[in-house]
């Protein structure tokens, strides 16, 4: 039997898709702390026993949530790793930088409620952010830095930490530092791109007199 989930990606234009997009704002604004199952029904324009019936408890819909986000991000680094199959490490973290950064500002609320959960005191039971060592994993490993979970060294860690974090910052900070940048919105994305890259690509493929700290310049 399909999961309520499943029922609200199948249909759009239903209530359930309806409530999940207005969960998924509401709680990168707000968190899951900040957010009430009335602001979402508000959001909605439903009465607030209407998304009971649909979701159950704010808990039970904010697992929906953050099981989308997870599974959303999933298959972007599915995309990274197909695209930069064959290429050297340059060129993956060219595809790898243009793909979390395209993702990330279409669906903003993701870098927000991971930088919610790195600062917040409160944890729920369901939280984006402990699947951040696999996100940081799977990044490295479909750029080709380890070859699976379980042989990513601390300094490959590190480096991916270093751009996921930069790119989050970036999304989730747009309206703070696009006035600092003097820049339009249609020019912030292509500009947080060419930065990361101009900064980052240089720092991922240099090589270091650090014994197991060095990292592959090429496939």
């Amino acid at each position: 039997m399909p999961s309520t989930l499943e029922k609200a990606r199948k249909n759009p234009d239903s209530n359930k898709a309806r409530i999940l997009t207005a969960a998924r704002k509401l709680f990168g604004e707000y968190g899951f702390q900040g957010t009430t199952t009335r602001m979402i029904a508000k959001e909605v324009g439903i009465d607030i026993s209407t998304l009971y019936y649909h979701w159950g408890e704010k808990a039970d819909l904010y697992e929906a949530v953050i099981t989308d986000l997870n599974e959303g991000i999933e298959e972007q680094f599915a995309v990274i790793e197909r695209r930069s199959r064959g290429k050297d490490l340059s060129d993956r973290l060219d595809i790898a930088i243009e793909v979390m950064c395209d993702y990330l500002h279409e669906s903003p609320e993701i870098s927000n409620l991971l930088l919610l959960g790195y600062f917040s005191n409160s944890k729920t039971e369901v939280s984006l952010d402990e699947k951040v060592a696999g996100h940081i994993a799977n990044i490295a490993i479909a750029m080709r830095l380890a070859d699976d979970k379980e042989h990513v060294s601390p300094q490959a860690k590190a480096r991916i930490m270093i751009l996921w974090n930069a790119v989050l910052n970036f999304i989730s900070g747009e309206s703070f530092f696009r006035p600092i940048l003097e820049v339009e919105q249609s020019e912030y994305l292509d500009v947080v791109k060419e930065t990361l890259k101009d900064l980052l690509i240089p720092a991922f493929t240099v090589s270091t007199n650090t014994a197991g700290a060095a990292i592959p310049k090429s496939g």
